[in-house]
């Protein structure tokens, strides 16, 4: 399934789910090792995989624990300077280090 914004807030929360659990089964590993690694219980990813509400912390352990952490920096990328702000910063750039400076007396 494909998420789309008509969809409601629980059934992506289900579709997320449903794809953590098959990224698991995928991967052969047992739910009792998922929550070892993410350092949460059992039930906290048998709730997960069946769609039920959880921390967004919990998400992010076991995205870690699966290795698809790093999915989250393409679903919200990190703004990039404009140019504008990169201009500014370019004549902020050191070019050449200075010399140390005797202690005043």
């Amino acid at each position: 399934m494909r998420i789309e914004p008509l969809l409601t807030d629980a059934t992506v929360v289900e579709e997320l789910g449903r794809r953590l659990r098959q990224t698991r089964l995928e991967r052969n590993l047992a739910q009792q090792e998922i929550a070892e690694e993410a350092g949460v219980s059992v039930a906290t990813i048998r709730n997960l995989e069946d769609g039920k509400r959880t921390q967004l912390v919990t998400l992010i352990r076991v995205l870690r624990a699966l290795g698809l952490l790093s999915g989250l920096d393409r679903l919200v990328p990190e703004r990039a300077p404009s140019p504008l702000e990169q201009l500014k910063r370019r004549g902020r750039e050191r070019q050449r280090a200075s010399s140390p400076r005797s202690p005043r007396s």
